[in-house]
C-alpha cells in the first residue's frame, strides 16, 4: 500500500486536454467512419438551428389561415423526423467508433506491456496496469463514443445560435454576449482543479485495483497468517482515498455546474424581459421574440452542456495520458534494428564472458561479479549454492530478461543482444520453481509449450512427466479446467504440468529452476528419470538445492555471493571439502544414510 501511495503522490498530473491528441493514431484507420459521423452531426446541428425559424413562422402566421398553418406543422414534423434519423445515425456511428477504438487501445496496451522486461514491473504493479486497461479505457470509450460528438454538436449549435441571435436582434444579442465572460471564468478556474482531481481519482482507483489484485492472488497466505483484517484495512484506506478524491471532483463539478446554469438562465430571463418590452413597443414581432428565445435557450443549453462535457474531457485526458505512459514506456531490453538470425539447427552452446550484473533495485550489490562460464552443447550443468548466490540470475540472463552491466552472454557464439528475443527464446524450455498454470484446461496448459502439438503429443508429454494418471482422473480428463493459477491442483501436480509443457516444447536448451522441489519422493524419482531422458542431446541447466538430484550432472558449478567458487563433478567437489561439501553435510545431517549416498560413500 505504501508503495502505491508513493507512486501516486510522486506522479505528475496532466495539464491540458491536448493529451487527447494521443488518440488520433487510433482514430486514423477509421477516417471514413469519423467523416460519416461528422456529417450526421452537422445534419442534426443544422436541423436544430432551423427549428426556431419554423417556430417564428408559425407564431407570426397564426392568423393567416388553417391551410397555411397545416403546412407549417407538416414541415415541422418532417424536420423532427430528419432530426430523429440524424440523431440515431450519429449515435450508432460514434458509439461503434468508440467501442472499436477502445478495443484497439486495449490490445495495443496489452501487446506493449506483455513484451516489457521485469524492470518495468519493479516500478508499476500489475493491478494498476489492469486498471488502466479496463477503467481508463472505459472513460475513453465514453468520450470517443459520446462526449466528443456531443461537444462538437453543441459547439456548432452555439456558434450557429449566436449568429442567428445576431440576425434576429443585434440589441438582444449584445446583452447575451455580456453574460459569456461571466460563464467562462468559472469554467476555466474550476476546470483546472477538476482536471487535477480527475487524474488523482483515476490513480487512486488504479491503486485500489492493484491492492485488491495483490491480496486476492495471495488469499490463502493472507488467511494462513490471519491477516484478513490488515488486508481489509489497507484496501479500505486506498479505497477511501479514491472516494475522497472522487467526492472532491464531484463537488467541484457540482459547484461549476450550479454557477454556470444560474448565470445562463438568469441571463436568458433578463434578455426575455427586455425582448418582451420591445414586443410591446412594436420594435420586434412576437414571432421574432419566440425565435430569439429559442435560439437563446439553444445557446444556453449548449454552453451548459459544454461545461458538463469539459469535466468528462478532463477525466479522459488523464486516462489517455496514463495509457500513453504504458504505450511509450521505455524498456532497456530491446531487439536490435537488424537482428542477427540464430543459426539452425541450434547447437546450444552458452557462454558467459566476464559478466557482471546488478539489479536496478539493488545497484550497490552485484548479483553476478565477473562470471565466465562455458556450457557446451548437450552438457548438463547444475548450479548450486546458497540462496541469493546468483543462480536464478544466470537463468534470467540466458533468457535475456536482463542485460549484463559488463561482459556478454552468447548462444552459439552470438551475443543475445544482437538477436531477436523471440528467435532465441524459441530454442529454450523453462520449468520455473513456481510454475504458472493458466485458467484453462490441462490439455491447453501443456500445449502452451507448443501450440501446434497434437493431442497424442500432449498426452505423451504428460506421461513422460508422470502427470498423465492424475490428469486422466480429473472429472473431464485432459479437458478439465484447472482454475485460476491451478487452484484445483496440488503443488506437485502443478509442477508436473509445467514439466510436461517443457517436454512438449522439445527445445535444444532446457532450464530447470528447482523443477522437482514440490514433488514427493515417488513422483520425484519418476520425473527425475524423465528429465534425464529429456536431457539427452540437450544443453541442460539445473538449479537445485537438493544436491542428490544433481549428483549425476556432467558438471556442477558452485556459486557464492555472485561468484563461481568451484566447479567439477560431484565426487571432485566433495573431495575438495569446500562450500559444496559443507552444503551437503548440512543438508543431510538429519539423514546420515541419505547423506552417505549423496556424498558418494559405499
Amino acid at each position: 500500500m505504501a508503495r502505491a501511495t508513493r507512486i501516486i503522490e510522486d506522479r505528475p498530473v496532466t495539464k491540458r486536454v491536448g493529451a487527447l491528441n494521443a488518440l488520433w493514431p487510433f482514430l486514423r484507420p477509421y477516417r471514413i467512419q469519423v467523416g460519416l459521423a461528422m456529417a450526421a452531426l452537422v445534419l442534426t446541428a443544422g436541423i436544430s438551428l432551423i427549428m426556431p425559424l419554423a417556430a417564428r413562422r408559425v407564431v407570426d402566421g397564426f392568423g393567416e389561415g388553417a391551410a397555411l398553418l397545416d403546412q407549417y406543422f407538416g414541415a415541422a414534423i418532417l424536420i423532427v423526423a430528419l432530426l430523429a434519423l440524424g440523431t440515431g445515425l450519429r449515435y450508432f456511428l460514434v458509439t461503434r467508433l468508440g467501442e472499436r477504438v477502445v478495443a484497439d487501445i486495449r490490445v495495443a496496451v496489452f501487446a506493449r506491456v506483455i513484451t516489457l522486461s521485469p524492470r518495468f514491473f519493479e516500478r508499476l504493479m500489475t493491478g494498476e496496469v489492469l486498471s488502466r486497461i479496463t477503467t481508463d479505457t472505459t472513460l475513453i470509450q465514453s468520450v470517443v463514443g459520446s462526449s466528443v460528438s456531443i461537444a462538437l454538436r453543441n459547439m456548432m449549435i452555439l456558434a450557429g445560435g449566436l449568429i442567428m441571435l445576431a440576425v434576429t436582434s443585434v440589441k438582444l444579442t449584445g446583452l447575451v454576449l455580456l453574460i459569456v465572460p461571466a460563464i467562462i471564468v468559472p469554467i476555466v478556474v474550476l476546470g483546472r482543479r477538476l482536471r487535477k482531481l480527475s487524474r488523482e481519482n483515476q490513480d487512486w482507483i488504479a491503486a485500489s485495483s492493484a491492492a485488491a489484485s495483490e491480496n486476492l492472488l495471495a488469499a490463502q497466505t493472507v488467511q494462513a497468517y490471519t491477516n484478513e483484517a490488515r488486508s481489509i484495512f489497507e484496501f479500505d484506506h486506498v479505497t477511501e482515498r479514491s472516494y475522497g478524491t472522487a467526492l472532491a471532483r464531484v463537488r467541484t463539478r457540482a459547484v461549476m455546474t450550479t454557477i454556470v446554469i444560474f448565470l445562463i438562465f438568469t441571463g436568458v430571463l433578463g434578455v426575455l424581459w427586455v425582448g418582451a418590452r420591445d414586443v410591446r413597443m412594436d420594435i420586434m414581432t412576437a414571432g421574432e421574440l419566440v425565435q430569439f428565445v429559442i435560439y437563446a435557450i439553444l445557446v444556453a443549453s449548449s454552453t451548459g452542456a459544454l461545461s458538463e462535457i469539459w469535466g468528462e474531457l478532463q477525466r479522459a485526458a488523464g486516462a489517455t495520458e496514463r495509457l500513453t505512459e504504458l504505450l511509450t514506456a521505455e524498456d532497456n531490453i530491446r531487439d536490435p534494428a537488424q537482428p542477427v538470425p540464430l543459426p539452425r539447427p541450434v547447437q546450444g552452446q552458452i557462454d558467459f564472458d566476464h559478466v557482471t550484473f546488478r539489479y536496478p533495485s539493488r545497484p550497490d550489490v552485484s548479483a553476478l561479479e565477473d562470471i565466465s562460464l562455458t556450457i557446451t552443447p548437450g552438457e548438463t550443468v547444475a548450479l548450486v549454492g546458497p540462496s541469493g548466490a546468483g543462480k536464478t540470475t544466470v537463468i534470467q540472463l540466458i533468457q535475456r530478461f536482463w542485460d549484463p552491466d559488463q561482459g556478454r552472454v552468447t548462444l552459439d557464439g552470438i551475443d543475445l543482444r544482437d538477436m531477436a528475443r523471440t528467435d532465441f527464446r524459441q530454442a529454450i524450455a523453462l520449468v520455473p520453481q513456481d510454475p504458472v498454470i493458466f485458467a484453462a484446461s490441462a490439455r491447453d496448459n501443456i500445449r502452451f509449450g507448443r501450440a501446434d502439438a497434437s493431442d497424442a503429443q500432449v498426452e505423451a508429454a504428460a506421461r513422460a512427466a508422470n502427470a498423465h494418471d492424475f490428469i486422466a482422473a480429473l472429472p473431464d480428463g485432459f479437458d478439465s479446467q484447472l482454475g485460476e493459477r491451478g487452484v484445483m491442483l496440488s503443488g506437485g501436480q502443478r509442477q508436473r504440468i509445467a514439466i510436461a509443457r517443457a517436454i512438449l516444447r522439445d527445445a535444444p536448451i532446457l532450464l530447470l529452476d528447482e523443477a522437482t522441489s514440490a514433488l514427493d519422493a515417488e513422483s520425484e524419482a519418476a520425473v527425475q528419470k524423465a528429465i534425464e531422458t529429456l536431457s539427452q542431446g540437450r544443453t541442460t541447466i539445473v538449479i537445485a538445492h537438493r544436491l542428490a538430484t544433481v549428483k549425476n550432472a556432467d558438471r556442477t558449478v558452485v556459486f557464492d555471493h555472485g561468484r563461481i567458487v568451484a566447479q567439477g563433478r560431484h565426487d571432485e567437489l566433495i573431495a575438495q571439502d569446500g562450500l559444496y561439501a559443507r552444503l551437503a553435510r548440512m543438508q543431510f545431517t538429519a539423514a546420515p544414510e541419505v547423506a552417505q549416498r549423496a556424498l558418494g560413500a559405499e
